[in-house]
């Protein structure tokens, strides 16, 4: 089983550094390093940290009806986004529910589209089912591509040490081309930690010269620049209130539900709309929302969550948030205890821990 996961072009590089390789969405991806997740989590926190996010994928839309295709399919405003600049949207299906949290960069001759890497297959393949009537060309590029993040208060000063000051230029959402080491890149000023600093994407062949490059230059100087695992991601994402998708979204959860619908342009007539705005009208049954411990417990996802002895819904994320020192989770539950203050008690191998509903997001964001 092991040789069918498919891995990024610095999948040695992460075993000799002593990265603890796991299977994710496929994939063979580093989970974290020697120092271990809680550290690399505060590296990015306090200094910044380089992720290898290869495994994500990427779509390129061309052609004279590019705009009105990806306005079909995406609910966010995509004519409005303007060029140079990026929007995060969802992809849905008639009935609402969500096939795909992604990003849309709008670039000088191209629409250039991140997926997550477990549905890159089926979203390309949505993308192909509603083609039909609209001039474009679509290209799946992500096996050509690599993927990097950097992220942390040092991210930006980094990244203009690599690129002559260009990255600083960038405004928030925004992305450009530059050069790394002599290589050709998309960097674009977003990202998944709740911290500033970059994404950037260029050839699979040439990722091992631009990750050298930003690795030795981070390194160098200020508190310096380490790699990230997916694990640190997972709680760095959390914090600032990010959705992974298979958690607190998927395929069975509306925008209404994921409290998303500031994701969604209703006055766009995209795929879902309709049954968006009825189950936003009607009101959801159940909401997510972010609750803390007030008793000693880890909570993971699907421990069953408990009000008055009736089962009210299930944890999707749960760990401890190290930002801000708490046993803590999302989850789906019933809407009238999805309010800040809402008490109830989750189940822990058996267990029931009680924990209080707390305003959303537990880390706010820092970008600049």
């Amino acid at each position: 089983m092991e040789t069918s996961l498919r891995h990024t072009p610095l999948r040695e590089w992460h075993i000799q550094h002593g990265a603890k390789v796991v299977p994710f969405a496929g994939w063979e991806m580093p989970i974290q390093y020697a120092g271990g997740a809680l550290h690399e989590h505060r590296k990015v926190r306090s200094a910044a940290g380089i992720f290898d996010i290869s495994h994500m994928g990427q779509f390129e839309v061309r052609g004279p009806d590019a705009c009105a295709y990806l306005e079909r399919l995406v609910s966010s405003s995509i004519e409005s986004i303007e060029v140079g600049s990026s929007r995060y949207g969802l992809l849905c299906a008639p009935d609402g529910g969500v096939l795909d949290d992604l990003f849309v960069y709008r670039l000088p001759d191209t629409w250039w589209i991140v997926v997550n890497a477990a549905n890159t297959e089926s979203d390309f393949a949505w993308f192909e089912q509603h083609r039909e009537g609209y001039n474009v060309d679509l290209t799946d590029v992500s096996p050509a591509t690599a993927m990097f993040a950097v992220q942390g208060p040092e991210a930006i000063a980094i990244m203009d040490e690599v690129t002559d000051g260009a990255v600083s230029q960038i405004e928030r959402f925004g992305a450009t081309d530059s050069s790394i080491a002599g290589v050709q890149c998309l960097v674009g000023r977003t990202g998944y930690t709740g911290e500033d600093g970059v994404e950037l994407f260029m050839s699979a062949s040439a990722a091992q010269k631009v990750w050298d490059a930003i690795l030795g230059c981070g390194a160098a100087g200020r508190a310096g620049l380490e790699p990230i695992g997916l694990a640190a991601r997972d709680s760095l994402r959390f914090e600032p209130g990010f959705a992974l998708y298979g958690h607190e979204l998927s395929r069975d959860v509306t925008p209404v539900e994921a409290r998303l619908t500031w994701a969604c342009d209703l006055e766009s007539e995209f795929i879902g709309r309709d049954a968006i705005l009825a189950r936003k009208e009607a009101g959801a049954e159940r909401k997510l929302c972010t609750f803390t411990l007030t008793e000693r417990g880890v909570p993971r996802e699907g421990c069953e969550i408990y009000a008055g002895g009736d089962k009210i819904g299930s944890v999707v994320t749960g760990m401890f948030a190290p930002s801000a020192e708490a046993y803590a989770g999302n989850a789906f539950v019933g809407s009238a205890y999805s309010k800040v203050g809402s008490e109830f008690e989750v189940d822990i191998r058996g267990k029931r821990k009680a924990a209080v509903v707390v305003k959303r997001p537990l880390y706010k964001p820092a970008y600049k």
